[in-house]
């Protein structure tokens, strides 16, 4: 990878590399056939691999984590990640992973912003609503959150507006909340999706093919990348579903489709997608 790249290693587990700051989301390394809790006594098993091992990443600037779930945080990252390394999270998983050992996390409530830097630039880090579930069924969920990452390539202060827009939408269904980051957030060059249609107990508590096309709608990103799909055994909304639903609304120049180990270059060319969102600066 260089700096100024998407890697895409399996679930929600992307690298992100801009402005001289590597930031690594939801850690999961677990293999084929592992699996993890995720929650309520219940249990989910992975059908795929990673495109990597966690100890063939760079050297990491921080953790971007959306909930503390097993498949977002498992066995390999609580074993083996750095206990210094930054985590920034809910408040909710700053706590477990605070009694995990982990010393820098770095809690942030829904709207709240942080900032890293490097020698190149800086980027701010800004907590997004989310809701793991339908209204009320959420209330059995992990705390989630999206994140909103504004990139400068440049140490200094100046006002500017940032070379790079980012929205994770975290594991989320569509609701409300997602119409408030469109009109809070207005830009977006790149959307990363957690998709899948998880379904527990039978209900389903991330984006299906249709939300997802939902999201698209509200946020209108310049880009958007599908993860989180096909990647657990309770993952019940494939990825071709997803394309079938983006097809039909006429959408397909606005998504890009990685495989796992696949990099996409930042800032990503600009779609030409009618309403799209997308920065200007």
């Amino acid at each position: 990878m260089t700096d100024g790249s998407l890697l895409f290693i399996g679930t929600a587990t992307t690298l992100i590399r801009y402005a001289g700051i590597t930031l690594l989301t939801d850690p999961n390394f677990i293999h084929a056939g592992e699996s993890v809790p995720v929650g309520i006594g219940l249990s989910t098993t992975r059908l795929t691999n990673p495109a990597m091992e966690l100890d063939e990443l760079p050297e990491l600037d921080a953790v971007l984590l959306s909930h503390y779930h097993g498949d977002h945080f498992d066995r390999v990252a609580e074993e083996r990640l750095d206990r210094g390394l930054a985590i920034i999270t809910t408040p909710e998983a700053a706590q477990g992973l605070e009694e995990k050992g982990f010393r820098m996390t770095a809690p942030l409530e829904t709207w709240q912003s942080l900032d890293l830097r490097s020698p190149e630039g800086r980027v701010r880090i800004t907590a997004l609503p989310a809701r793991h579930a339908p209204a009320g069924v959420d209330l059995i969920q992990p705390q989630t959150m999206g994140s909103y990452l504004e990139f400068w390539g440049s140490a200094d202060d100046a006002p500017r507006p940032p070379d790079l827009r980012m929205y994770i939408t975290g594991d989320t269904v569509m609701y409300e909340g997602i119409d408030e980051i469109a009109q809070r957030m207005p830009e977006v060059d790149l959307a990363l999706l957690h998709l899948g249609g998880t379904r527990v107990l039978g209900i389903t508590i991330t984006l299906d093919a249709e939300q997802g096309v939902d999201v698209l709608e509200a946020v209108r990103p310049g880009l958007a990348v599908p993860i989180h799909y096909d990647d657990y055994d309770v993952f019940k909304s494939p990825l071709e579903d997803f394309v079938a639903e983006v097809r039909a609304a006429n959408l397909e120049d606005g998504v890009r489709y990685l495989e796992r180990g696949e990099s996409l270059t930042l800032p990503p060319a600009r779609a030409s997608v009618p309403g799209a969102r997308v920065a200007q600066g």
